[in-house]
């Protein structure tokens, strides 16, 4: 069962992840977007964007440095396991405050608001709920785990961060996960479903950069109307701009 749930479920949904998002783009590029509803409501929108958005950037980099870097690279730089348990769980729960917070505020607003609920997807509302109950389960392994260390303290980065490098390396070891407290497990999970429902929804949003914006010629309005084309003789075609 520990090989089905964290290593054939996982590998499923990664391949879910590339094989979708090479799909949806291949077939669906009009579609490849957040579909704003900026329009409908402001005010909400304003608060609760940045909180979420900021908030995510502070978990996805906190994961990526406990999951990606081992323990013996922080202690090699004098890095002491006390010290980076403590800026880890002060920064962690400094993000994971913001997301819950802008979450809980987009969620409010998309369900209050007639035209955003109106616009409202099914998948959103499947992505909506993983995405909530990702973030909770994280919130609480950092709260039960590390500060009030139900069940003793679990160092993580000694069991489900060695899982998740040799789950990329592709000869993952289940038992490091299925020794792992079951909020770590369930977290893991979800968010692996999570990303198996992403290529279908919005989140696709994530890989769009408007980076040709950068090398996109100007683009120059001019009036055609002829009361500003002063006393000389209109012609065919467009002014030379000066």
């Amino acid at each position: 069962m520990s090989e089905f749930l964290f290593v054939v479920i996982p590998y499923l949904c990664l391949a879910t992840f590339v094989v979708g998002h090479l799909w949806r783009y291949r077939y669906d590029k009009f579609g490849w977007t957040t579909r704003s509803s900026q329009l409908y409501e402001n005010r909400l929108l304003r608060i609760g964007s940045p909180l979420f958005h900021f908030g995510m950037l502070g978990v996805v980099g906190g994961h990526i440095v406990g999951l990606l870097v081992p323990q013996s690279w922080t202690d090699a730089v004098g890095v002491s396991p006390h010290t980076y348990h403590l800026v880890a769980v002060t920064g962690g729960l400094l993000a994971g405050v913001m997301t819950v917070a802008g979450l809980a505020i987009l969620v409010y607003r998309r369900r209050t608001v007639g035209p955003v609920f109106s616009a409202t997807t099914a998948m959103d509302k499947v992505m909506y709920a993983f995405l909530t109950v990702v973030i909770v389960l994280g919130m609480w392994n950092t709260i039960a785990g590390s500060i009030l260390t139900i069940g003793g303290e679990y160092n993580y980065r000694e069991g489900v961060s060695v899982w998740y490098r040799s789950f990329l390396a592709f000869h993952p070891d289940a038992s490091l996960l299925a020794n792992a407290p079951l909020g770590f497990q369930l977290h893991a999970l979800v968010a692996f479903g999570l990303f198996a429902l992403w290529p279908f929804t919005r989140l696709v949003h994530v890989f769009s950069a408007p980076v040709g914006y950068l090398t996109r010629p100007y683009i120059v309005y001019r009036s055609r109307d002829n009361a500003h084309l002063g006393s000389h003789r209109p012609r065919r075609g467009w002014d030379r701009a000066n």
